[in-house]
């Protein structure tokens, strides 16, 4: 299972229509609720990170206006709400108790157990949409939170549109001629640093003729028998990304755009002893790489002591 991804917490979708939602859970003392500012998220570090739940007595819960209260549902069998607050100082935290920090999610996902990385990813995906639908895109009227949180209604009695949460469906592909993976790498990128195919899915596009346009245009590689392997959730800021594997039918590579600045064959061999530097374990991108890796090899990437592996700093 992809890291971010997998059953860590009850929607309970049916509970978003309840119009005394946020009365109960603020009743309720096993209530767990997550402070989030902006699209940061507060942090106990002891000493690894994890997420400062807080109860419905914290200072920082007892001063939020209900529309920025968020039903996210249960997770380990409790109800978990997210709460959004537009500034808070540290004389603030201490009052209720809570030593914690602001954080982004991105640096934190290697350190974080993986429950609570897929919440933090659930709740900064809500945030980021939230904070971007603050006005109807068919009148411009301000628009108010519905459905516990999970769609924004434009204010406007003659207009009345609802939103809701958008995701960008994004191809992640490994190509590979049998014996080699084609890599590429951006220019912004550490020195050494290769990684799987990847782009936007374009509207009137399949998934299929996603991946065989992203991988001709960036490398000038045709593929074929294009499969799909796995998805992840990707709050950076709004992505699902949908894995493949494809054959290469031919090995020629010209890149067509200014997208990458290299892309290259690597072999298993090459791979093993730490050339080229491979994304975290925590992608994707790795997995794609690590289930083809493992189908060719006796030693499995995981277990390839030199094997390279990138990590965000």
């Amino acid at each position: 299972m992809n890291f971010l991804a997998g059953p860590y917490i009850d929607r309970r979708a049916s509970q978003r229509d309840d119009p005394g939602w946020v009365e109960s859970a603020r009743r309720d003392p096993g209530t767990r609720f997550l402070l989030a500012r902006g699209t940061a998220h507060c942090i106990i570090r002891d000493p690894e990170p994890r997420i400062a739940f807080v109860g419905a007595d914290h200072p920082c819960v007892r001063a939020a206006h209900n529309d920025r209260l968020l039903l996210l549902g249960w997770f380990q069998h409790a109800r978990c709400v997210l709460v959004e607050i537009d500034a808070v100082d540290e004389a603030t935290l201490a009052d209720g108790h809570l030593d914690g920090t602001f954080e982004e999610l991105r640096p934190l996902t290697p350190l974080l157990d993986g429950a609570e990385a897929g919440l933090l990813a659930y709740a900064r995906a809500l945030s980021h949409w939230r904070l971007r639908h603050r006005h109807c895109g068919v009148c411009g009227a301000a628009t108010v939170p519905a459905r516990a949180g999970h769609s924004m209604r434009c204010s406007s009695a003659g207009c009345g549109t609802e939103t809701y949460p958008r995701i960008d469906p994004a191809i992640i592909v490994l190509v590979t001629d049998g014996e080699r993976a084609l890599l590429g790498r951006q220019a912004s990128w550490p020195a050494g640093r290769y990684s799987t195919i990847a782009g936007f899915v374009e509207p009137g596009e399949s998934l299929e003729d996603a991946v065989a346009r992203e991988v001709l245009e960036e490398t000038g590689v045709p593929v074929r028998d294009v499969r799909y392997h796995s998805s992840q959730p990707w709050p950076f800021p709004s992505s699902l990304m949908l894995g493949f594997h494809a054959i290469a039918s031919s090995s020629v590579i010209a890149r067509g755009d200014a997208e990458l600045e290299d892309a290259r064959w690597f072999s298993r061999d090459e791979i093993a002893t730490g050339t080229p530097l491979l994304p975290t374990p925590a992608s994707i991108s790795y997995r794609l790489i690590e289930a083809w890796f493992d189908a060719g090899s006796p030693v499995p990437l995981s277990a390839q002591a030199q094997a390279g592996r990138w990590e965000r700093k």
